[in-house]
């Protein structure tokens, strides 16, 4: 069985990177309960909206997420059973292709390098289950699509849905 993973919002706490630099930069107080059912940019102030977009252009952005809670060791252990591969949209933002390839070396050693698809749209996917923050991913997926709850994502209904790493746990393990 061949199991696809998303990294923004599914393996890498993304979301929450955005509102940390933004706030250090802004003295801002953004909270991500203030962004639930929108995308960090959505709720700055229109003057600020680029600069959320620049964090992706940014040495380290990527580099530097922190991994999403029980990640790694819900992902060591789905990884003994099925045939995992992170698949991550890397082409976009210059830095991304070689940071998220070394976040994985130093969080997810145990995901070998031949089982890292860095690539520019996922509708390319074939297997079993895809676990992914965003519907439009979701939506061409042939296998079974899990939609990953991000705040971005709050009112989207029409996927099956989990909420973190110990849900994906008790489904799938």
């Amino acid at each position: 069985m061949i199991v696809f993973v998303d990294m923004d919002e599914v393996m890498a706490d993304t979301y929450n990177a955005h509102i940390e630099q933004y706030n250090q930069r802004f003295g801002a107080s953004l909270t991500k309960e203030e962004c639930m059912g929108h995308e960090v940019w959505q709720k700055v102030p229109l003057e600020h909206k680029d600069t959320i977009w620049q964090h992706y252009l940014e040495d380290g952005f990527f580099r530097t997420l922190r991994p999403m809670e029980d990640s790694i060791e819900v992902l060591k252990e789905l990884n003994k059973k099925y045939k995992v591969y992170v698949a991550s949209a890397a082409m976009q933002f210059p830095n991304s292709l070689l940071e998220k390839h070394q976040w994985l070396d130093e969080h997810f050693p145990f995901i070998h390098w031949r089982n890292r698809i860095l690539c520019g749209d996922k509708q390319i996917l074939r297997g079993d289950i895809l676990i992914d923050d965003r519907s439009h991913n979701l939506e061409k997926f042939k296998g079974r699509p899990l939609l990953y709850t991000s705040p971005h994502n709050i009112h989207t209904n029409n996927f099956e849905r989990v909420n973190n790493w110990k849900e994906i746990a008790d489904e799938l393990l």
